[in-house]
């Protein structure tokens, strides 16, 4: 299985995060991707590539050119404005409000933002423009005939909506390379996010869209971050009706149901005639996560790569959350070694 990579992902890396009514360093550090790294060496994995340059013109399938603008100069008109910190969205449009995008830079961070817990940084651009040219690697790799690749993408992309960046995402790469597969003649893709946080942000993009199927296994949105989708009665609308599936679960669940919601979830992607396959891969279900409240074993990740192996489709799988730092290389290799092993 080959893996892509790129150093760039070091360039995002904010000081700090609010969490809990205090800053803190961010849950989302560049430490994770080494956990992985030293995992992928540890197993015999090959050698990282570097997935060279991030092709720009499939993000406007995905994201709006408005929002794209934004990020690419976001830092930039922050610093113009006298700011000296991070930037960090302050102000949002909330219910009643008008929803028109301001000039300041200040409002337009509010207005493209869905959180406050996300910085940008001088280097976050270029760091998502990186994750996302991991993305399309793996999806070239595929494309090219190869039955399983990893994008060990950071920063993650699964909150990243058509346009509002939050939950450490600015760019959604799972959703980018489900596009580039209906680009190269699929006429059915699917997403699976396993992440413990429901998927928001690719939801949003294909909840209209029938081509590309999208099925999450989270927290339940009552109790868990983003907490405004992941319903189960959110199924899609219009030419998306029935290509949207929700499995959110409640605090303390532990594998033998989560398992059961997996098999639903790719049984649902079975019928929905799939021709390759994009695994959203957070590992937050883990029971020590810091920030999740599921309560999976390391040995379960294994089994997950196993069951989805059984769909016998191509498969790429695009690194998303998971904080529990020295956890998250053992067990998001886990599922790759399931999915290859099966």
């Amino acid at each position: 299985m080959k893996t892509f990579f790129s150093e760039d992902h070091r360039r995002h890396f904010p000081q700090a995060e609010l969490s809990s009514g205090q800053f803190v360093t961010p849950f989302e550090r560049p430490a994770r991707v080494e956990y992985v790294l030293e995992r992928l060496r540890g197993r015999d994995f090959s050698t990282p590539l570097d997935p060279g340059p991030c092709h720009t013109g499939v993000l406007e399938k995905v994201h709006d050119k408005g929002y794209l603008d934004f990020l690419k100069t976001a830092w930039a008109d922050w610093i113009a404005a006298g700011h000296r910190g991070e930037l960090i969205p302050t102000m949002f449009p909330a219910r009643r409000m008008q929803q028109r995008r301001p000039n300041d830079i200040d409002g337009k961070a509010g207005y493209y933002a869905m959180a406050s817990e996300t910085a940008i940084t001088r280097g976050t651009w270029r760091a998502a423009l990186s994750s996302c040219a991991c993305a399309q690697a793996a999806q070239r790799a595929i494309v090219k005939g190869d039955d399983a690749a990893f994008a060990l993408c950071r920063p993650p992309g699964h909150h990243a909506a058509i346009d509002m960046f939050g939950g450490y995402c600015f760019l959604n790469n799972a959703a980018v390379a489900a596009q580039m597969f209906i680009d190269a003649g699929a006429e059915r893709a699917a997403v699976l996010d396993i992440d413990f946080h429901h998927g928001n942000g690719t939801q949003d993009i294909f909840y209209e869209r029938g081509d590309v199927f999208f099925a999450s296994l989270h927290g339940q949105p009552e109790d868990a971050f983003p907490h405004f989708l992941g319903y189960a009665d959110e199924t899609g609308q219009g030419a998306g009706e029935g290509a949207n599936a929700n499995f959110p679960m409640p605090p303390g669940t532990a594998y033998d149901v989560w398992s059961q919601a997996l098999d639903r979830a790719l049984d649902a992607i079975r019928n929905h005639g799939t021709e390759a396959l994009v695994v959203s891969l957070g590992t937050d279900a883990f029971k020590n996560d810091p920030i999740s409240f599921f309560k999976l074993e390391s040995d379960d990740f294994t089994d997950c790569g196993r069951r989805i192996a059984g769909l016998g489709i191509p498969a790429m799988f695009v690194m998303e959350g998971g904080y529990a730092i020295e956890a998250v290389g053992i067990n998001a290799v886990n599922v790759l070694e399931g999915f290859l092993n099966a």
